[in-house]
């Protein structure tokens, strides 16, 4: 699906209000002045206010994107870029990630 691409400086947060921090940034492609991230890299989150276990099965420590969510089209390294529609689940509570803020001047399909 097409959409805004996605960079190391966007609001990415877990269901729970944690926050999402790529952990391999891709320097080869940038927006606003900052990488873009492909679909490959996993995001590591914290300050998840999911309770562990017994209560719940979390807090989200890790989220991976689920292929092919991200672009179709437009690739980097031969990898798919993440863009605003891209869907990830976060480990081990299974919940998705949710990207609240991104640029808005370049999109991908």
């Amino acid at each position: 699906m097409p959409g805004f691409l996605v960079h190391v400086g966007a609001t990415v947060l877990c269901s729970h209000g944690g926050q999402a921090q790529p952990t391999v940034p891709n320097p080869r492609v940038m927006v606003s002045g900052q990488s873009t991230v492909l679909i490959s890299g996993p995001y590591a989150v914290a300050g998840c206010t999911l309770p562990p276990p017994i209560v719940a099965n979390g807090p989200c420590v890790t989220a991976t994107w689920i292929p092919p969510s991200g672009s179709t089209r437009v690739l980097s390294n031969g990898q798919p870029l993440v863009v605003l529609s891209s869907q990830a689940l976060c480990v081990p509570s299974g919940t998705p990630l949710i990207i609240s803020v991104t640029q808005t001047r370049v999109t991908a399909m």
